[in-house]
């Protein structure tokens, strides 16, 4: 007779839920590989019942599925466990998924579904937000379609990029299609995907993007609250000195939003100094927004707000010959920010010729905040709208393709 192949049934759960070997198993369920092997083998024993729900919760299926077979008289008792675990929890309320309730993928399916994540992080760098935008929320519906169906290590590595996926869509949201409400139940359901992965570093960048929005809308009391919760998730980290330092800078750009420019000037001399200092963690992935010229281009608009134009100007000037390819988009708005110290300044000529770079640069990477520098540079410009500059930028910002494609988006 061929040897049994033991209890497949919980094998093959074990290895879609993302669990490659019976140890990995038995770490996440706290029990001895021993009792893993002998579930494994052809006649598994029935599980302890301090062992069970985690179980299931961890493979996502009922006992009998996973193999097992209940000794008599329980097999009812075992349906109605099952009907219980299967049930999503809120189900009529929650945006994500928080139970397997469908046939399991295989594991590979994670690692596929994080890849389309991964390549719409880079597109963000080139493609217009407008085009990039519908594939993102179709590939964060596949996401919630996949989350049920998978367990364990796999649910968890779909839960983050899904996580991930909902905050880019919700970026873009904000930052690009200039759409603060839509944004703040995007990077809703971002935060609740990345709860389902128990992911604090995600569910800290998360809570600081929504941090944006009442700070720009000048409700300092909300942004703050939030960011408290921002760095609270942080803590659980570990988060890297670069990961720190932005949160410094989200909080400086609040304080800047809500006229508080000594406090955002104090808390970008904190981030300058974390980043000095330096830390043993890594930054994880996703953290493609923020560098230290970055950090220093926060400074350059605070200082700009303050009143302080000579530190201003330099700083971003620096800034504007750091920066290397893929900084397109921020391109627009540090020589925005020039712009607006020169017309601060009262030299309405270099403030054009800022504007029209930060023009040029947006014709071929729009960005909705380096669009909205220009105009507030052009109001500050309001003294001095009779000069040839002030009309040749006018004759640019109110240009056909510039006015159609502001418009359009």
């Amino acid at each position: 007779m061929g040897r049994s192949a033991g209890n497949t049934r919980l094998k093959s759960a074990r290895l879609a839920a993302g669990y490659a070997s019976q140890q990995a198993l038995a770490d996440a369920l706290g029990v001895g590989v021993r009792q893993v092997r002998r579930w494994e083998s052809p006649n598994p024993p029935w599980p302890q019942p301090d062992v069970q729900q985690v179980l299931t919760r961890t493979l996502g299926q009922d006992l009998e599925s996973l193999g097992f077979t209940p000794p008599d008289g329980m097999a009812a008792n075992s349906r109605h466990r099952t009907a219980l675990t299967a049930m999503p929890l809120a189900a009529s309320h929650a945006a994500i998924p928080t139970q397997a309730v469908a046939p399991l993928q295989p594991a590979t399916v994670a690692a596929d579904y994080a890849v389309v994540t991964r390549s719409h992080r880079r597109l963000y760098r080139s493609v217009a937000p407008a085009v990039l935008h519908p594939p993102v929320l179709a590939h964060s519906t596949l996401g919630c379609a996949l989350l049920p169906q998978t367990a364990g290590q796999t649910r968890a590595t779909v839960a983050v990029a899904l996580a991930e996926t909902f905050m880019l869509a919700g970026r873009i949201e904000f930052f690009d299609l200039r759409e603060p409400e839509r944004a703040a139940q995007t990077l809703l359901r971002a935060l609740q995907a990345a709860a389902e992965a128990d992911a604090p570093l995600l569910g800290s960048a998360i809570l600081a993007h929504t941090a944006f929005i009442p700070g720009w809308e000048g409700r300092r009391d909300e942004a703050v609250e939030r960011m408290t919760a921002a760095r609270t998730y942080a803590r659980r980290g570990p988060a890297s000195a670069e990961f720190l330092a932005w949160l410094d800078a989200v909080e400086a750009e609040c304080e800047t939003r809500c006229g508080n420019s000594r406090t955002a000037l104090h808390l970008i001399g904190h981030a300058e100094d974390v980043l000095a200092s330096g830390s043993e963690h890594a930054s994880p992935e996703w953290l493609d927004w923020f560098s230290p010229a970055r950090l220093a281009a926060f400074k350059g608009n605070t200082q700009l707000t303050a009143g302080h134009l000579p530190q201003a100007r330099e700083t971003l000037l620096a800034v504007l010959g750091s920066f290397n390819s893929g900084e397109e988009k921020q391109t627009t708005v540090v020589l925005g920010d020039l712009a607006a110290v020169e017309a601060a300044a009262n030299d309405p000529e270099a403030a054009c010729r800022y504007a029209l770079r930060a023009l040029d640069q947006l014709e071929r990477t729009w960005y909705a905040m380096g669009m909205d520098r220009v105009r507030e540079v052009r109001r500050a410009l309001v003294p001095h709208q009779h000069k040839r500059c002030v009309r040749e930028l006018d004759d640019r910002l109110y240009g056909w393709s510039t006015t159609v494609s502001a418009l359009a988006r």
